[in-house]
This record gives structure tokens, C-alpha cells and sequence, in this order.
């Protein structure tokens, strides 16, 4: 299966999506012959659930069909970003500070592409990590956002206890933060 980011198409559809009530965490066309147009998506207040997957599922497969904005078919999938989400805007490295990643770049930093490190946010445009293997000497490295290729948060306790903390704050703890996903059929 191949997977495509697909940039181009961030600003066609995040305003679609910011109108029905989320905020785009990231957008990817997957497979070969037939194509699925993944949407990561959450309320502002970083929940969601299968009604709010259903609701922006709607909204965007009703500007889909009225403007036709990619070509061929394709199917469209929306889902949670889930508690071990993908860091892929520069607000998210501020947001998730503090917490574990794997971190994968497109060139070498310190002499390799990937780092298992905490995340300690953003340094005049340069993402700041500190990686948790000895192999860099408890030194904190600093690499541009755009070298960035992957970037997800580790599943750990801490990461669990802040969610489940947001959760009950919110009044939301029947709500989940996981991978729901909300296969809207095809276009």
C-alpha cells in the first residue's frame, strides 16, 4: 500500500472541515488501485468520537460530491487522531511537550534520521528534543520542522494519565480519544 501525504490539499479541505466544527490534524491518500482519502481530525478541545467522525464525514463527502476537488475515485475515511497521535504541525510539538516520540526526519541530524526522544517544544522555527537512548549523550538536539518525515507520540503512563485527566475535566470520560474511525463510503 502506498501512502501519500498530501499538502496540496490541506488548504481545500481544512476549511471545509474547520466549518464543521474540527480542527485538520492530518491528511494522507492510501493504497494502490483503490484510493483512500484519510482525514485525521479533532474538536477543538482535542476530542473525538464516532458521532463527530460521522458529522465531519457528512461535511466533507457533501463538498466532495458538490465540488469534485480530487480526481478519480476514492474512498474517504475519517478518523481520531487517538492518544498516540501523529505530531505534524509545529503547534503540536508545544502542545505535546514533555512527552515521548518517535521521530523520524528526512536527513541526518547528529548523525542519524530517527530518535526515540522527549519532545521539548519549538526554538525560534527549530523543533527541540531530548532523546531517551545513550547514544546522544543526554544531549538535547535541534533539528527544522521541515526535515521532519514522521513523528508520533509513545503510548507511556504519563501520556495515559494526562488523557484520562483531560477527560474527566472536560466531563467527557464516556468519550473516547481513541482510533475512531468512520468509513464514509465511496465517492
Amino acid at each position: 500500500m502506498t501512502v501519500t501525504a498530501v499538502t496540496r490539499l490541506e488548504p481545500i479541505f481544512e476549511p471545509v472541515i474547520e466549518m464543521a466544527g474540527f480542527k485538520l490534524v492530518r491528511l494522507r491518500m492510501m493504497g494502490g488501485a483503490q484510493q483512500t482519502l484519510q482525514v485525521m481530525a479533532e474538536r477543538p478541545d482535542g476530542t473525538m468520537d464516532v458521532e463527530g467522525c460521522t458529522i465531519l464525514s457528512h461535511a466533507l463527502l457533501d463538498f466532495i460530491e458538490a465540488n469534485d476537488p480530487v480526481p478519480g475515485e476514492y474512498e474517504i475515511e475519517v478518523s481520531s487522531p487517538g492518544i498516540d497521535r501523529p505530531l505534524t504541525r509545529p503547534m503540536d510539538f508545544v502542545r505535546w511537550a514533555g512527552h515521548e516520540a518517535k521521530i523520524e526526519l528526512t536527513e541526518m541530524v547528529e548523525g542519524r534520521k530517527r530518535f526515540r526522544a522527549v519532545v521539548l517544544g519549538m526554538e525560534d522555527g527549530d523543533v527541540v528534543i531530548r532523546p531517551v537512548d545513550n547514544r546522544a549523550d543526554g544531549k538535547d538536539v535541534k533539528f527544522a520542522f521541515r526535515s521532519l518525515a514522521n513523528a508520533k507520540l509513545v503510548l507511556t503512563d504519563k501520556l495515559i494519565a494526562e488523557d484520562l485527566k483531560a477527560r474527566k475535566g472536560s466531563g467527557s470520560v464516556g468519550e473516547s480519544r481513541g482510533d475512531q474511525t468512520n468509513n464514509a463510503g465511496e465517492v
